[in-house]
């Protein structure tokens, strides 16, 4: 969620717009002079380039030096979907770095130039693992300020309350294609909270829809050929989404007390989990379940290095780092452990303080039951975030999706590799062997239908 680049764009055209009465001659030269077209590889190249330089000249390490401290960095990733061309020859990159410490840097950059000579003129650290500094609000002229958190309004750090509606893209590009290739991709489907209709989906060869029968997820199924390589398979959605709240539910909860291959019940985390909720095992089963939340979010950090992301809660409990599926992973192990039903569910996280553009990435998140109703929870979101964590004990916001439900999600036809760990990602087999074709997120908001509230606040 790049304002930063809303800010730049708002406060180059504030500029342009702030002339003397006087007319100036125009620089014909300047007109004349053409401008190389830039792609977002462009840019990529540039940043990395930039990085590769610094880190040559400060002895194997990005050098960057805060108030607090001097950082010696090293490059984790470029967010892609976040790069972008500003105007003649400006533009945005966000990348996140990791500190000799083992802290992990949100960091942004601008940068002028034209391709193979781009040079960075700002660099501003908006998040430490997750945390952002500050966040950014419009003002009625369209220009940018800076808020702190602790005085941000909830749509500035995640959260629209009561609807919201979007159209939700999900693109992804096969990779080179050799042998025969299977491909499973999620669907996602209404429910009490959310109602999705398929509005278009382009693939290159014929598909069709299996179902889980465990979970009741819908999961798109295709086998693309060696002439399919470089090919894009495009759906889009029209998505109503309502805001979260506990919910009662018909089914029986037990077997979500069950462990899963990379959720563990029982032995350590038992004990644990015995440990954390001590004097409160005679009290409600909400407040064992708020213990331990409150444990893993003072606890873990969430840091995108490392072995994370495959929601492993034997790693998060050992590590303590992680992002979205570590956090719920240890979570509803700890849960299962001390006899509370919990499940996992994963989609994606809509910005909440723009209306349009690039995703970044899966968000994933938890539910518990107690007193006969289940409570969602947001983890992760709540360690970010520390004045929501009250918020994201039994809330879920308006401004998501979701894809799939469940772990070791099982189908026919399934992978060779066994179960699907969860479906965020499309799952992708080329001869047998494990291929990761590129995905993208990204949607557009239809304003007309955020409630009065949410569009007071971006007055």
């Amino acid at each position: 969620m790049k304002i930063h680049i809303l800010l730049f764009l708002a406060l180059s055209l504030t500029v342009a717009c702030n002339t003397n009465t006087k007319k100036k001659p125009v620089d014909k030269t300047m007109v004349d002079q053409k401008v190389p077209n830039v792609v977002t590889a462009d840019i990529e190249a540039g940043i990395k380039a930039d990085i590769a330089e610094k880190v040559e000249e400060g002895d194997g390490y990005f050098q960057l030096k805060t108030e607090e401290k001097d950082l010696r960095l090293q490059l984790v990733r470029v967010h892609t979907e976040y790069l972008s061309n500003l105007g003649p020859r400006r533009h945005f990159a966000c990348v996140d770095l990791a500190d000799v410490s083992g802290d992990v840097y949100d960091v942004d950059f601008f940068l002028e130039g034209d391709p193979g000579n781009m040079k960075v003129t700002e660099t501003t650290l908006h998040k430490l693992n997750g945390k952002p500094y500050y966040s950014w609000k419009k003002r009625k002229d369209k220009t940018w300020y800076r808020v702190p958190i602790q005085g941000a309004s909830r749509d500035l750090v995640g959260v629209i309350e009561g609807s919201d509606s979007f159209d939700f893209r999900y693109e992804v590009t096969l990779p080179e294609i050799k042998e025969s290739a299977k491909l499973w991709i999620p669907v996602p489907q209404s429910d009490r909270f959310q109602t999705v209709s398929m509005s278009s989906l382009t693939a290159p060869v014929e598909h069709r829809m299996l179902k889980d029968e465990e979970y009741g997820n819908t999961i798109l199924y295709m086998e693309p050929s060696p002439a399919d390589s470089g090919k894009k398979i495009v759906l889009t959605y029209d998505v109503e989404r309502k805001e979260k709240e506990p919910y009662e539910e018909n089914a029986s909860p037990t077997r979500y007390l069950n462990a899963s291959l990379l959720m563990p019940v029982g032995d350590r985390f038992k004990v644990l989990a015995d440990s954390i909720i001590g004097l409160k095992n005679s009290e409600s089963t909400i407040m064992q379940a708020r213990a331990l939340y409150d444990y893993v979010i003072d606890n873990m950090k969430y840091i995108k290095a490392g072995t994370y992301g495959t929601g492993d809660a034997v790693y998060a409990c050992d590590a303590l780092t992680g992002n979205c599926t570590e956090f719920h992973s240890l979570f509803i192990s700890l849960a299962r452990s001390a006899n509370i039903p919990s499940r996992f569910a994963v989609g994606a996280s809509i910005p909440s303080n723009r209306d349009e553009g690039g995703i970044d990435g899966y968000h994933c998140w938890a539910e518990f039951y107690a007193e006969g109703k289940w409570w969602p929870v947001d983890i992760s979101e709540a360690n970010k975030y520390s004045a929501l964590a009250t918020y994201y004990f039994g809330r879920h916001p308006a401004n998501r999706i979701e894809f799939t439900r469940g772990r070791d999600l099982q189908i026919e036809p399934g992978p060779q590799s066994g179960p699907i760990n969860f479906l965020a990602y499309p799952v992708m087999e080329v001869g047998g062997a494990p291929a990761f074709p590129e995905t993208f997120f990204s949607f557009e908001r239809r304003t007309e239908g955020r409630p009065a509230k949410e569009m007071a606040s971006l007055k």
